[in-house]
């Protein structure tokens, strides 16, 4: 297993993530309703581990036979075994490195990144005191990643928290897709 890297953010990342987009918008077509950039790199000047974060939301997580095929060609490999049934999930092992989210629109766990995406990109002290605790953590298990997740899990709930609240304040809506 890869060790857990943390490194400071990088313009490319949104370069990268357009690149990406681009090609599986003009694959997919229609049935990707939204493709988003989503993750730490989607956010600026947040550390990062240098991988991408791709969500395409769709109508229905079945027939798998929508997306399935076309995104394997693309050459993003599905784990069928992932835990979280909310979505289905595909990694991209070349350079960038891409976590491909495949998601219902307008359920919580689509929203759910949306809405922690755009409060980092407001609130630059949650920024920086994620970012901070990321790089303190993947030092401290940086053969560990799943202890790495797990540790992370405080900060992120506490951020979501307040990103919760200020959607409440603030009447915040998921804003155009991204590709």
């Amino acid at each position: 297993m890869e060790p857990v890297t943390v490194v400071p953010w990088n313009s490319m990342w949104k370069q990268q993530f357009c690149k990406r987009a681009q090609e599986i918008r003009e694959h997919l077509g229609s049935t990707a309703l939204r493709i988003d950039h989503i993750g730490s790199t989607s956010v600026p000047n947040l550390a990062a581990k240098p991988i991408i974060d791709i969500q395409i939301s769709v109508a229905s997580l079945t027939p798998e036979d929508a997306y399935r095929d076309i995104l394997e060609q693309l050459s993003y490999v599905y784990l069928p075994e992932n835990p979280d049934r909310t979505k289905r999930f595909f990694m991209r092992h070349d350079e960038p490195k891409v976590n491909l989210h495949v998601r219902v629109l307008g359920s919580w766990h689509q929203q759910f990144p949306l809405l922690f995406r755009d409060y980092l990109r407001t609130h630059p002290d949650a920024c920086r005191m994620y970012a901070a605790e990321k790089v303190i953590l993947a030092r401290t298990y940086r053969h560990d990643r799943g202890a790495y997740c797990e540790a992370k899990d405080p900060i992120f709930w506490k951020i979501q928290y307040q990103a919760d609240r200020w959607a409440s304040q603030t009447g915040w809506e998921a804003g155009p897709s991204d590709a």
